[in-house]
């Protein structure tokens, strides 16, 4: 159970939200202070700021949303030849990162349509090493939807056993418009 807010408290709570403004575009609100005692907001008017709603973007694509399955199915059978493969082996996580970038932007400036992404084997469930192993092909998946790239990445899906299997990802990227 929260405490009431003292005088004092309640001044200062009333002159530190008579400073706050409503972001563009944001509905605003405004907490009193028995109401930041008790948590919960409520909305009300504020003077010189308009509510509108907030236009929700559109849900972005995750990697595997847009291919079709005609890709699909030549990816999952090995039909597809890489046009580049950039190999992670013996680098650290800062030297991996780096590579890819550098090996995404010579794909994309190449026109390349599919990259293997050589990353190795991820550590086995089993595995009782005291050291971690798989950093770098736990990593890949944040790394590519956060890469100054992300944008003309159309998907990621794992290789097929004659292009590496669990060792390796196709990364395949968008036709340059």
């Amino acid at each position: 159970m929260r405490r009431p807010l003292s005088p004092e408290d309640s001044a200062l709570w009333a002159r530190v939200s008579a400073t706050v403004r409503a972001m563009p575009g944001r509905i605003a609100t405004a907490v009193t202070p028995s109401a930041a005692a008790a948590a919960p907001t409520k909305k009300i008017a504020v003077p010189g700021v308009v509510a509108r709603p907030v236009a929700r973007p559109a849900p972005l694509r995750g990697p595997g949303e847009t291919l079709d399955k005609a890709w699909d199915r030549r990816l999952a059978t090995g039909a597809i030849i890489p046009d580049r493969t950039i190999d992670l082996h013996g680098h650290t996580l800062a030297s991996a990162h780096a590579a890819l970038d550098a090996g995404l932007d010579r794909a994309i400036r190449g026109g390349d349509r599919v990259v293997l992404l050589v990353t190795g084997r991820p550590p086995r469930g089993e595995s009782e090493r005291p050291h971690a192993r798989g950093a770098i092909r736990a990593g890949i998946g944040d790394w590519l939807s956060l890469s100054r790239h992300a944008s003309r990445i159309a998907a990621v899906r794992n290789a097929h056993p004659r292009h590496g299997g669990q060792g390796a990802l196709y990364v395949v990227l968008r036709r340059a418009r």
